[in-house]
């Protein structure tokens, strides 16, 4: 059973930083792409930033030169390092397996920039 856990959300001053960890397990981790969505109130789920198997990446154009992903296959774990972090980027936050039968997903962790 695939499971997705993230963690490191919390509410942040405008300029701040956060770092949020997804730890996956059920799944073998280093042959999966991941990515990172997004959900604000009232909005469509959105794709922040993924990484594929072999480290290449994509960012949303919102997020480029603020956000960096990575991705550590020894600890089945992907991040997401937010900078300077504006009140737009707040949102629910999604980790996601890239698998053929389609998403898997985790729970989410909140994101509220706000001073």
């Amino acid at each position: 059973q695939v499971q997705l856990v993230e963690s490191g959300g919390g509410l942040v001053q405008p300029g701040g930083s956060l770092r949020l960890s997804c730890a996956a397990s059920g799944i073998i981790f280093s042959a999966n792409a991941m990515g990172w969505y997004r959900q604000a109130p009232g909005k469509q789920r959105e794709l922040v930033a993924d990484i594929t198997t072999g480290g290449s990446t994509y960012y949303t154009d919102s997020v480029k030169g603020r956000f960096t992903i990575s991705r550590d296959n020894a600890k089945n774990t992907v991040y997401l390092q937010m900078n300077s972090l504006k009140p737009e980027d707040t949102a629910v936050y999604y980790c996601a397996a890239y698998r053929t039968s389609g998403h898997s997903w985790g729970q989410g962790t909140q994101v509220t920039v706000s001073s």
